[in-house]
């Protein structure tokens, strides 16, 4: 079951990133990596946090183990303490919040901005855009938080890709924003901001046809505090604080880089975003499809089953996640080049952010291995320990991107971002063990030593064809993307045959987990 609905989330987040990939490239066409770009991404960073912590996590993270538990013991799903109406004081107690916080955020915009941009300040034009543009996108965390609810209830019932392809919906709805929607408005920032806002009613409207059609849509209630719904509302904070430390620490790299040169904030957006496509992948994928199984199997007493799906998880997110990043970090400049410089990207934005890209790249493995842990914890209902390490990770990343911002402008803040999510995950890691909810089992042990071996087999070879292929090839965009498939197909190929040869994954082994799961 779970490597089967690993697939399901994982093909669905690839489409909707290869789609993102499309809209980031639209988006740099038509805004470059200068100061207007810098605002809109500040506009898009706020409303994207909560829907990373929220429809990827927080919220996720809290309901789905009561729910899933709910759905293991009650008989009775309409009952006064069942799955059923749990689900509907859920929606309608997180619907009041939301629409509460909107109001009082969207009065006090100004000051939102200031706090996450203070840099915007003493720039009039760029501060008062970016309040525009925020009041714009701000109301998507009410779709997508609902999204997340709804989403929740059909992966607690092993339907995933409804799900898992929002955000495809999401994509599309920017792609077409670009070109229908900037000729009538303001700019192309205005066109974008309208179309996140558009997107999230876009995704809600997906998410509550399939859960109608699959008979679990809640009911429109009287908001109640019942002890469930308390229960739901405490861990929702602490679970997004140690779940998202990765999304806390990029907004804390927004929030320093609005104080450097333009176009800081760009540079670290456009390779977060390359470094997305894994993790979303891979990490999310696995943190989605662990959860609500680890929950039942929690649940149930079954304590073997859970620590196999935990390594499984683990190894799994690995033998995917090394070649990535080591892809990323062997070739930035050509990735960036080939996707982004035309129109508005420069040479010179492409230097800078391949530069943040070959950063952020150390620490992919470290982000995925978080998504792959943290499930442990929420699984058994502890909120408190996460919240913990990512208490002291961003304090960690707050001093270390401070201390480097100077001499190292806007990598210094991607090297802070990676060394909290190492901190982050060596921490979920080792408490785990400590309190014996996770045995690293002999399978992993062998496997992981062949999985590196194979990523740098794969490594060199990607080297060195970047090399050869940059040397030989033109300049033009058709050129580029042919010799960048040529590496990836190259890279691909190398580690499929290293990683058989040497026993980190076998064909014949995930044919058989398929078939267990």
């Amino acid at each position: 079951m779970l490597l089967r609905a690993i697939a399901t989330v994982g093909s669905m987040t690839l489409i909707s990133r290869l789609l993102g990939f499309v809209r980031d490239v639209a988006v740099a066409w038509a805004l470059g990596a200068g100061w207007m770009a810098d605002v809109f991404f500040v506009a898009f960073k706020l409303p994207n946090l909560f829907r990373r912590l929220f429809a990827e996590g927080a919220f996720n993270l809290a309901f789905v183990p009561i729910f899933a538990g709910k759905l293991e013991t009650e008989d009775d799903p309409d009952g006064p303490h069942g799955a059923r109406t749990f689900a509907a004081q859920a929606q309608s107690g997180l619907l009041a919040v939301l629409l509460l916080f909107t109001i009082v955020i969207e009065l006090a915009m100004p000051w939102v901005v200031s706090a996450i941009a203070p840099g915007f300040v003493d720039e009039p034009q760029k501060f008062n855009l970016a309040v525009d543009l925020v009041r714009i996108t701000f109301p998507y965390l009410i779709f997508i938080s609902l999204v997340s609810l709804l989403g929740g209830i059909m992966n607690s019932l092993h339907k995933f890709w409804a799900a898992a392809a929002t955000p495809i919906l999401l994509n599309i709805t920017l792609i077409t924003s670009v070109f229908a929607l900037t000729p009538v408005m303001a700019s192309p920032a205005h066109a974008l901001s309208w179309g996140v806002a558009l997107g999230g009613v876009v995704q809600l409207a997906w998410m509550i046809w399939h859960v109608t059609k699959a008979g679990w849509r809640p009911k429109l209630v009287r908001p109640r505090l019942t002890d469930d719904v308390k229960r739901l509302l405490k861990r929702i904070a602490p679970v997004a604080v140690g779940a998202g430390i990765y999304q806390i620490s990029l907004l804390i790299d927004t929030i320093i880089a609005s104080l450097l040169v333009s176009g800081s904030i760009s540079y670290l957006f456009y390779a977060d975003r390359l470094v997305q496509l894994p993790l979303g992948v891979v990490g999310i994928a696995v943190g989605t499809a662990l959860l609500p199984l680890l929950s039942r199997q929690i649940k149930a007493g079954d304590d073997v089953k859970a620590q196999d799906s935990q390594n499984r998880a683990v190894e799994f997110a690995l033998l995917l996640t090394l070649p990535a990043a080591a892809a990323l970090f062997v070739m930035p400049d050509t990735i960036i080049s080939t996707l982004f410089e035309r129109g508005e990207f420069s040479a010179e934005a492409t230097h800078k952010t391949a530069l943040a890209l070959m950063v952020f790249a150390c620490g992919l493995p470290a982000y995925v291995l978080v998504k792959a842990l943290a499930p442990g914890y929420f699984a058994r209902e502890d909120m408190s320990t996460p919240i913990k390490i990512g208490a002291l990770c961003v304090g960690v990343n707050i001093a270390i991107a401070l201390a480097l911002m100077g001499p190292l402008a806007h990598v210094g803040l991607a090297a802070a971002t990676v060394v909290s999510q190492w901190l982050n995950a060596g921490l979920l890691a080792f408490f785990l063990m400590k309190r014996g909810h996770f045995h690293v089992d002999a399978q992993l042990k062998r496997r992981l030593g062949r999985t590196v071996l194979s990523t740098f087999l794969m490594a060199g070879v990607v080297w060195g064809l970047d090399h050869v292929l940059v040397e030989n090839l033109g300049q033009s965009t058709l050129e580029k993307a042919g010799g960048l498939l040529i590496i990836v197909l190259g890279g691909m190929f190398t580690y499929a045959i290293s990683a058989h040869v040497l026993g980190a994954a076998r064909l014949g082994d995930l044919k058989g987990w398929m078939r267990k799961s």
